[in-house]
């Protein structure tokens, strides 16, 4: 491995992201642990206030910004999942079973949790809480009557649930995520047009797939929503348009870029007259812009617009998920079970006063929609330490229960944040606030600093040897069968371009859709010490040419409704070989070798689309 190598994932991995500040989500966080724990001292039932407090920093961490339904059916999967996790650890104490048969039933419900966990976004939190409520079930002090402590963990989630509830008709409007969220997508197209022909055309195009993805996730149309729906629609012929300009490095007028950005504000009104400038339009790609442009104002403003999407879109591709007892779902139980096992047997012969702590912490870092395992393992034990020593500066500052309650409560404020930019800055807040909690329970944390030191690393050994070293996955079970997924996808887009196939817009979408889950799979993999980072390197020039090659396809489809050049079937058919050679190549572990180089001038529009795209992926796969 070269330094230069090193160097790059080394930087990677410890650079967090800059998301934004989610100020509503850290305020209710904040409240739904404050007020239990204010009753709680209050009452003088901290033994019952700790556990609702735990709800409510479990729905915390299932909190979004999204429609009421959708927001209480995800909260409520994760909380009733941790629910059911604590009864099953607190019946097992409260049985005071051994060591051996604790360990065995955490090894059950880890398999459980982990299957669950490969079944798609809920389950992942859902199974990941399972398992942490049980462990912490098994060990944390009990109230009375035991069965008490998984009754108050929903009571807790139920505030964070309230608080996040529409007040009046009018906030409702003005709030409603499918409204932001569409609004986002207009923004985010203008950015595109403005970047059109530039170098930052790229990263603006794929913030653009992001935004359309984040709407697309905030589940079907409700009743009275069409107008949006169709505003939607709209954006995607208009991204479709966008994303032949940026292919060909065609830029437009700064008075036609600023457009979407209008049409964003009058979406985030409620709707408004925009008006879409006199220009001339003289590609396709050109021509399409404009017609969606202004089918979108028409839209917006309440009046009818043809805008060909008339075909219902497939189901989305964030429901497409395995099966709880599906192949993946099992593997991924039986993994988690495995580390779990090999926690509870070192941790029997290990005199850790809370053993709890490491199943927990098992459970974290092998959640499977968090990244990279290799870097939450690192990051987790990292962040412990940082995190043990904050708690130890605070509390060697005051151990009144009033000013830990305001820790507490500002810990869990940040963790929306914080989940956001890095796992190990998530750590980092966890830990002073599981150690708060046990102060404000009754124990001493500060006898508890440095066994969670040493049962986060234990915990994290655990994890890289069994569940990342010696595990039998490979980088290619991650990263390979991402880019044979988006290669199909982009290859079923390109068949209903060219009249094989039906639904091109939203064919377009799955396809982008696909690349982007494949580009994100090639980051995080980046972001890994060789093999993975070495694998995901060789394939990143892939990834990049079948996105160019979704912005040639695009460009097509305009070429073929606006009167371009339409290339003849022998160009169609190389690009569909070179695509099924590197969707077989993706399947069989061979990244391509081949040289391949970015467009860096505008592409005449006199020629073909097509042959361009052929001519990259034919480089790329090595063929002359």
């Amino acid at each position: 491995m070269s330094s230069s190598l090193a160097t790059s994932w080394w930087a990677r991995a410890v650079r967090p992201a800059r998301p934004p500040v989610p100020w509503a989500l850290m305020v209710r966080a904040a409240l739904g642990m404050g007020v239990p724990l204010a009753v709680g001292l209050l009452t003088h039932r901290m033994d019952l206030a700790v556990f609702a407090g735990l709800g409510a920093m479990h729905a915390t961490m299932n909190d979004r910004v999204e429609p009421v339904r959708q927001r209480i059916g995800r909260i409520a999967t994760a909380v009733s999942a941790s629910a059911l996790g604590m009864l099953i650890g607190s019946a097992l104490q409260h049985a005071q079973v051994g060591a051996g048969v604790l360990g065995g039933a955490l090894t059950l419900v880890g398999f459980v949790s982990g299957a669950v966990s490969a079944t798609g976004p809920r389950g992942s939190a859902a199974g990941m809480l399972l398992l942490v409520s049980a462990a912490l079930g098994g060990g944390m002090p009990l109230p009375h009557p035991w069965w008490a402590a998984a009754a108050m963990m929903p009571a807790g989630a139920g505030l964070v649930v309230v608080l996040g509830l529409p007040v009046g008709a009018g906030h409702r409007s003005a709030a409603d995520p499918r409204r932001r969220a569409l609004a986002a997508v207009y923004e985010a197209l203008g950015r595109t047009l403005a970047d059109l022909g530039t170098p930052r055309g790229a990263g603006s195009r794929r913030v653009l797939t992001a935004r359309l993805n984040q709407f697309q996730d905030l589940g079907p149309n409700p009743p009275g929503g069409s107008g949006l729906h169709r505003a939607y629609e709209a954006a995607l012929a208009a991204t479709e348009a966008a994303t032949g300009l940026l292919w060909a490095w065609r830029p437009v007028p700064p008075e036609v870029a600023a457009v979407p950005g209008r049409l964003a504000a009058a979406v985030r009104q409620g709707g408004g007259e925009v008006v879409v400038p006199r220009w001339r339009p003289d590609t396709p790609a050109r021509q399409a812009l404009d017609v969606a442009l202004r089918a979108a104002a028409d839209v917006v403003a309440g009046r009818e617009a043809d805008l060909g999407t008339a075909p219902p879109p497939p189901p989305h591709p964030w429901r497409l998920r395995a099966r709880l007892w599906s192949r993946p779902s099992v593997r991924y139980g039986l993994r988690v079970a495995l580390c779990i096992a090999v926690g509870a047997a070192v941790t029997a012969h290990y005199p850790l006063s809370k053993g709890y702590w490491v199943p927990m912490t098992i459970a974290f870092v092998l959640k499977p929609d968090l990244g990279s395992v290799f870097l939450r393992a690192v990051s987790r034990a990292v962040g412990t330490v940082v995190g043990v020593v904050v708690t130890a500066a605070l509390l060697s500052l005051t151990t009144g229960p009033w000013a830990l309650l305001a820790v507490a409560a500002l810990c869990v404020a940040l963790l929306p944040y914080a989940t956001a930019a890095h796992y190990g800055l998530n750590t980092v807040v966890m830990t002073p606030m599981a150690l708060l909690l046990l102060q404000l329970g009754g124990q001493r944390s500060d006898v508890e600093f440095w066994p969670r030191v040493l049962d986060s690393v234990l915990a994290s050994a655990v994890v890289l040897l069994f569940g990342y070293l010696l595990w039998p996955e490979r980088p290619r079970h991650r990263i390979e069968p991402r880019l044979a997924a988006a290669t199909t996808a982009l290859r079923a887009y390109l068949d209903a371009v060219t009249g094989q196939g039906s639904g091109g817009v939203w064919l377009r979408r799955t396809a982008y859709r696909s690349l982007a889950d494949a580009r994100q799979e090639v980051r995080q993999g980046l972001a890994e010490p060789p093999p993975t980072g070495r694998l995901a390197e060789q394939w990143l020039p892939a990834t990049a040419a079948l996105e160019r090659l979704g912005g040639a396809v695009a460009a097509f489809a305009a070429q073929v409704r606006y009167g371009g050049r339409v290339p003849d079937p022998v160009e169609t058919d190389r690009v569909r070989r070179a695509l099924d050679e590197l969707a077989a190549a993706a399947r069989e572990h061979r990244p391509p070798t081949g040289p391949t180089a970015r467009p860096t001038a505008p592409h005449d529009p006199a020629l073909s689309a097509l042959g361009r795209a052929a001519d990259e992926l034919e480089s790329l796969l090595g063929r002359e």
